[in-house]
């Protein structure tokens, strides 16, 4: 019966797909040897059998070789048989063969003996690798959860997207949990994997995780549960894919949607503050006309110099409102200069300490060799005094505010984080102070007109929201960088110009003659009409009125003399000023224009810059500001040909 049993096993043995061989490690050579093991190797039986000592050298890989002797030589000391040890044959005509082999100690002639099954698994590994090479490309990998038991298996892939050593790291429930130390996405996966496994349904989520490097990458992983006959979840499976790319992508793009959107707001708020501060404008020059006028009446009562001097103030102040209004709608009319900024700031020295008073120290830091921007040099002005004030009322205590300039070269990379940016050289204008700091939550809101953080009375929200718009209107850029009980600190970057500097001009006087030439004023208003004609009389001048352009066509057709100047309102119904002032200086050579508007709407100006050769006086305006600008205007040498119309 032992013989027969011994004939069945043979029998079984050589039947079987696998290739089995006899080692006798004693004599180093092959024993036995299976008819399954020339599909493996391309050797026959008897060829096997013939082998030279250590047939193994002849047979393995040279890389697989040494691993495979040592667990030969350990399952003869005793070790348990080996399980998927998988190694490269080597075939008699050249070719690479992957097979899985398993070992168990035999007897052979009396002594121990090593049994070597081999298993081809090559088109296995065919198809690991070619889903490993997959997986690289498609940034995938996949895990394996056993719940009883708490092991998880991650393929090579899984440690690439996490940057982690699988020589270091051993992924365990606790130790993947660490890669994202952020409780509130770890229980809401929780959730979502609870969810699941109720429903016996596959999931997803998405997750950020730290890398070892300290930055943040995001993943995304599908999951299914597997269950046994009972019902019961007995482990998870499924798929870790790199998406730091894609939700970077859309953080860029979702942060590039929000200054979109942000711009687009600014702007339309800007055009509704454009249109109110022109109809203001016009009521405040005459409410600011009339009251100059008044003052200069003989015989006023004390209470009626006081009345008048009251209502002058409050006109005063709505007429900086308007003034902040177009400041921050970008509507102003700009003069701009090609200025040095560290000149400017130095020229406001002695201003700027009176304003943030003794407990604040004023500290400037030039740089030496500035380079020159083309700015209003009045508006600039308004920019570091009101960032100042913004300073002082960040530091009720005390502090430090510090006003830096420098060259500095915005790149690609820069720009492309900031699209209304180009690459290039700038001048920047940083003012920092070491206040209270703004709250992350309102950051995003400080530029917007009548918006505040401070006590009622203490401020109209006008500040800032003037700061941004003066810098954009002066083609620049302003950030602001802030972390609340750490101070706050504003940059502005304006286009750095390479050009010299622009002669200071002289401040304008009072004329010290009276007027006797004859003033066509053009306006639509008639409050602002009366004011004007009024004032123009006063100082001597021999005027004519109309209120539209096509009537003042009429009125300069029908007036034989001459007329030395046409004062009209830029912004008409019908015809605008620009035009009325092209078609009359056509039929009068040698007619002077100024303009006048609480609102120009770029008919005179393109984003808010004069044209060459154009005068222009802001509304609302004083007795003095028309009085000395109209005798500028006639003082100068007459343009073209000369004065033919007188």
């Amino acid at each position: 019966m032992a013989a027969n049993g011994d004939h069945l096993n043979r029998l079984v043995v050589e039947s079987s797909p696998l290739g089995v061989v006899v080692l006798a490690p004693r004599l180093q050579r092959l024993v036995f040897a299976t008819p399954a093991m020339r599909g493996l190797s391309g050797y026959t039986v008897d060829e096997l059998l013939e082998l030279p000592p250590h047939p193994l050298e002849r047979l393995i890989h040279e890389d697989d070789r040494q691993r495979l002797a040592d667990d030969v030589a350990a399952l003869l000391a005793g070790a348990e048989a080996l399980q998927r040890a998988e190694v490269r044959f080597l075939r008699k005509d050249g070719g690479v063969v992957w097979v899985e082999s398993f070992a168990a100690v035999v007897e052979a002639d009396g002594e121990p003996a090593v049994l070597l099954a081999f298993a081809d698994v090559t088109r296995r590994r065919e198809t690991e690798q070619r889903l490993a090479a997959a997986q690289r490309l498609a940034q995938l990998g996949d895990w394996y959860w056993d719940v009883r038991t708490g092991d998880v298996q991650w393929s090579e892939e899984v440690f690439k997207i996490f940057r982690l050593d699988p020589e270091t790291f051993t992924p365990q429930i606790d130790s993947i949990l660490a890669l994202s130390p952020w409780p509130e996405d770890n229980q809401r996966d929780q959730e979502l994997i609870q969810r699941a496994v109720e429903s016996r349904e596959p999931g997803s989520y998405e997750q950020r995780f730290l890398r070892p490097d300290g930055s943040i990458g995001y993943y995304a992983s599908t999951f299914q549960g597997i269950y046994d006959e009972a019902g019961e979840l007995t482990a998870m499976q499924g798929t870790v894919q790199d998406i730091t790319e894609r939700k970077q992508a859309e953080e860029e793009r979702a942060r590039l949607e929000d200054q979109l959107r942000h711009a687009q707001k600014m702007e339309s708020i800007g055009r509704l503050a454009g249109g109110i501060a022109h109809d203001f404008n016009n009521m405040l020059c005459a409410i600011m006309g009339q009251v100059a006028l008044a003052k200069r009446e003989p015989a006023l009562s004390e209470s009626l110099q006081q009345s008048l001097a009251e209502i002058g103030e409050a006109a005063e102040r709505a007429a900086n409102l308007t003034r902040q209004l177009l400041a921050f709608s970008r509507k102003q009319v700009l003069a701009p200069r090609v200025l040095d900024l560290g000149e400017l700031i130095a020229d406001l020295d002695s201003m700027l300490r009176r304003l943030i008073g003794e407990d604040i120290e004023l500290r400037t830091v030039p740089e030496p060799e500035l380079g020159l921007v083309r700015v209003d040099p009045t508006l600039m002005e308004q920019i570091v005094l009101n960032l100042a004030v913004n300073a002082r009322d960040a530091m009720i205590d005390g502090g430090e505010l510090l006003i830096e300039t420098a060259n500095v070269e915005l790149d690609e990379s820069y720009c492309e984080r900031h699209a209304d940016v180009r690459p290039g050289s700038y001048v920047m204008l940083a003012v920092s102070d070491t206040g209270v700091g703004i709250p992350e939550d309102v950051r995003d809101k400080i530029f917007e007109p009548f918006f505040t953080t401070k006590q009622l009375g203490r401020g109209t929200g006008l500040g800032l929201a003037t700061v941004y718009g003066i810098v954009r209107q002066n083609e620049g850029r302003i950030e602001v960088y802030s972390e609340p009980g750490r101070g706050t600190s504003f940059k502005i970057y304006f286009p750095r110009v390479f050009e010299p500097a622009d002669a200071r001009p002289r401040r304008a006087s009072l004329p010290d003659r009276v007027g006797t030439e004859t003033v066509l004023v053009v306006e639509d208003d008639e409050m602002v009409r009366r004011l004007a004609e009024r004032l123009l009389r006063r100082g001597g001048y021999t005027v004519i009125v109309a209120g539209s352009g096509a009537e003042a066509l009429e009125v300069s057709a029908a007036h034989e003399r001459a007329i030395d100047l046409l004062l009209t309102d830029v912004v008409m119904p019908g015809m605008n000023g620009r035009e009325l002032a092209r078609r009359l200086v056509a039929e009068r050579p040698g007619l002077r224009v100024l303009f006048t508007s609480g609102y120009t709407d770029n008919v005179i100006a393109h984003h808010g810059v004069l044209d060459p050769g154009v005068h222009f006086l802001a509304k609302p305006y004083s007795l003095d500001a028309l009085m000395s600008l109209v005798r500028q205007i006639l003082d100068e040498p007459p343009p073209g040909a000369g004065s033919s119309g007188r």
